[in-house]
């Protein structure tokens, strides 16, 4: 802009700030990039670590390869060789879905959870044995209430008084044989120096028992036959008192190996009893 002032012409530059403030912003302008700014870094730091799938954490770590086996599955599993047994434990859960509570975990013996795997010496290709069920697999085998309840009548039923079982009321309901040996109720007896007669076997017929104490053998006679049976061979004897005659006992003696081996005698005299017993499974003799 110009004037006149004493003839002279004044020339006032008004531009020069405007320009300066102009410059100043084209610098700042340009000067942008250089700066930055310490939370825009936070910010993508944490931007690039939220989005890491985990593998980047063991691409530096000595990887073991295993072989799981749990209920006839095999699972290929590849995991750090310095994660201890509970960390193992935890992979066969996200493999199998078998909590690790409910694990055992086999390697030469039960793996320990708090030693690592190289300590354990596990290496490339070790198979690893797991045994256990889910909890879904034990929900699933819970028996039902009436199974449980026809179990229990089945126990109750064994516990049937032998004499009232069909097999042997065959032979009780025929009665007390008439020329049987006399009962004392209530009292204990040494063996008899003669044999015990007058009862009866399984099927029907006469009896008679004779302990050869000097041979360690009993000697089970019928009409037919004389059977000597060491009595070291003699696996169990089991007896019970005769219902509405509780004087006189059946008893078995087991001659083999099951039960199915048991040679019934009835009506043998009470006080007797205990001393058969004794002598025949070797708890003292009556010489």
């Amino acid at each position: 802009m110009a004037t006149q002032a004493g003839g002279e012409e004044v020339i006032m530059d008004t531009e020069d700030k405007p320009k300066e403030a102009e410059q100043l912003g084209e610098d700042a302008e340009k000067g942008a990039p250089e700066t930055t700014c310490p939370t825009d870094a936070v910010d993508a730091t944490t931007q690039d670590s939220s989005i890491s799938n985990g593998d980047d954490a063991n691409a530096d770590q000595e990887m073991v390869d295993l072989k799981i086996i749990w209920n006839k599955n095999k699972y290929d599993l590849k995991i750090p060789i310095d994660n201890t047994g509970a960390q193992l434990k935890e992979r066969i859960h996200s493999l199998t879905g078998l909590p690790p509570a409910m694990q055992k975990v086999m390697y030469k013996g039960l793996l320990p959870e708090d030693k690592t795997l190289r300590e354990i010496k596990i290496t490339n290709g070790a198979k690893i044995m797991v045994v256990g069920s889910t909890i879904n697999d034990v929900l699933a085998v819970n028996t039902p209430k009436e199974v449980v309840q026809q179990e229990v009548k089945a126990e109750e039923d064994k516990k049937e008084p032998l004499c009232s079982q069909k097999q042997h009321r065959k032979v009780l309901d025929k009665g007390k044989p008439d020329d049987i040996m006399a009962s004392v109720k209530g009292t204990k007896e040494r063996l008899p120096t003669v044999p015990l007669s007058g009862m009866f076997n399984k099927s029907g017929g006469k009896v008679r028992l004779t302990f050869k104490l000097e041979q360690d053998q009993l000697w089970i006679g019928t009409k037919e036959r004389t059977e000597k049976v060491p009595m070291g061979s003699i696996k169990n004897v089991v007896s019970e008192p005769i219902e509405e005659h509780n004087d006189y006992y059946m008893m078995a003696f087991q001659l083999g190996p099951t039960e199915a081996s048991q040679y019934w005698v009835y009506w043998v005299p009470a006080q007797f009893v205990d001393a058969i017993k004794d002598t025949v499974l070797g708890k003292w003799q009556y010489f």
